[in-house]
């Protein structure tokens, strides 16, 4: 049976940490995959944000992790109902994936308020929980964080600084484009 990690977020955008921890729980874990599940956009919080369009970042996610062994962007929760709640996610992936485990893959931010989560205790009943470190705080996993953030990037867009680095080669210009209004 194949065992899937499901690694959500916004990717707003996606950068080389994001694929840079996933490769190091893929290296740490039993897992034969990664799925980043780009989450969709809450339609609550559409004015308050400058979360860009949910397709194109799940497009940047997939081009950044092109030629990525063991590491997919997934559009799925954008098929799912809203609002869009982890333990909905997980019970649409095990009816559609039947031949899978599926694993949460999840930041030590929010295993600490894991208990405010819907269905948390059946997420824990059913489902393996792999921790990452999140600044001082300890994991499931052991992973040195690479110091770059989503925010950062976008800002560095807006005042027209190099991103070099901080995302993969082949979107950088995607994500200048897409981020500089």
């Amino acid at each position: 049976m194949r065992k899937i990690g499901i690694f959500g977020g916004s990717f707003n955008p996606i950068h080389c940490g994001h694929i840079a921890l996933a490769k190091e729980i893929l290296r740490q874990t039993e897992l034969d995959e990664i799925w980043l599940m780009v989450s969709p956009q809450n339609p609550l919080k559409r004015e308050a944000t400058d979360l860009l369009d949910d397709d194109l970042r799940f497009q940047l996610a997939k081009k950044a992790l092109e030629g990525v062994e063991g590491i997919e962007a997934s559009d799925y929760e954008f098929h799912l109902s809203k609002p869009s709640y982890t333990w909905h996610t997980l019970q649409a992936l095990k009816r559609d994936y039947p031949d899978v485990t599926f694993s949460l893959v999840l930041g030590g931010d929010n295993w600490q308020r894991f208990e405010r989560w819907y269905h948390w205790k059946d997420i824990l009943r059913h489902h393996e929980v792999v921790v990452y470190p999140r600044e001082d705080q300890r994991g499931t996993i052991e992973a040195e964080l690479l110091p770059i953030s989503s925010t950062e990037i976008r800002e560095r867009v807006r005042k027209g600084e190099s991103i070099e680095g901080l995302v993969p080669n082949n979107i950088i210009d995607d994500v200048k484009r897409l981020y500089r209004a």
